[in-house]
């Protein structure tokens, strides 16, 4: 079953990908891999003598967006930066489970066919949920990892986000602008946060996919237990999705080796400055980084 309404709203899907990815500015190369759950397409870019760095990128979005806001990423890793299967982009329209670990068993196929015994990884919002699941399944297979606005943390109760769901009810009755902004506010905060980029990568995504709203479920403590990657967790105090201090709370209380930053006065949708960036690549860079198997 396709995860898309229509063939036009693909195609419509797609063409904004692309423009994205053409809009980066430097080389990037297209990469299939099969495995277990679909085939599975990544793109490949950054420093290819650099240290490699799995991307995921946020739910019901698209990596070409994702890699949009992650050029602080490209000067020091080489990146493999993958379409979470089932969400908007070029691999498998497979839906998996939120709530169970098959994400992680996906993201273990993905490390195996790239080549790799472990690599280090990077993820914010869903795409951060997606590499918590892969620390309980294969916890030897994460290098490093940085998880930016997590889900699979502490995720905050469904009802407390209900304010988001009569401005998107209008804007499917309206398709007018002014809704679907006001759907997006809670999560942007401020209104100079929704980007053209956000907004329009959010709108078609509403539009044209069959929109999922379940986040990646929070993770085992019992399963979490033997993993012991060096790990970044980012979290925004004003997150509705996934409160800052409380998903900060919960990562020292389950992660072994763990370090934590509060975005202050920001919300889920929001802009990292310069030096959080470099923290950022800084940290990545600690990890003990092997070559391909």
């Amino acid at each position: 079953m396709s995860i898309y309404k229509s063939e036009k709203g693909k195609s419509e899907i797609l063409n904004l990908y692309d423009n994205q990815l053409n809009r980066l500015g430097i080389l990037y190369k297209d990469k299939w891999i099969s495995t277990s759950f679909g085939q599975t397409h990544l793109v490949e870019t950054g420093n290819f003598d650099g240290i490699p760095l799995l991307v995921f990128h946020g739910g019901n979005a698209t990596t070409a967006y994702n890699l949009l806001t992650c050029d602080f990423l490209f000067k020091d890793f080489h990146i493999y930066a993958v379409d979470s299967i089932g969400h908007p982009g070029k691999s498998a329209e497979v839906s998996l489970s939120h709530i169970n670990y098959d994400y992680g068993k996906w993201v273990s196929d993905v490390i195996d066919c790239l080549g790799f015994s472990k690599i280090a990884c990077f993820g914010g919002s869903f795409g951060a949920g997606i590499i918590a699941k892969a620390m309980c399944v294969v916890p030897e297979k994460i290098d490093i990892a940085v998880l930016y606005v997590p889900s699979g943390i502490k995720n905050a109760p469904s009802v407390k986000n209900m304010r988001m769901m009569m401005p998107m009810i209008m804007y499917w009755i309206t398709q007018k602008d002014k809704w679907l902004k006001k759907c997006m506010l809670p999560m942007a905060v401020k209104e100079e946060n929704i980007t053209d980029d956000i907004y329009e990568t959010a709108k078609l995504s509403i539009n044209y996919s069959k929109i999922k709203s379940g986040m990646p479920s929070n993770i085992s403590k019992k399963l979490i237990k033997n993993y012991v990657a060096p790990t970044l967790v980012l979290a925004a105090e004003k997150d509705c999705l996934f409160p800052g201090k409380g998903v900060l709370q919960q990562a020292k209380k389950i992660f072994r080796n763990v370090k934590t930053y509060l975005l202050k006065e920001r919300g889920h949708m929001s802009f990292l400055t310069d030096s959080e960036k470099l923290m950022i690549c800084d940290f990545l860079k600690g990890g003990n980084h092997e070559k391909n198997i």
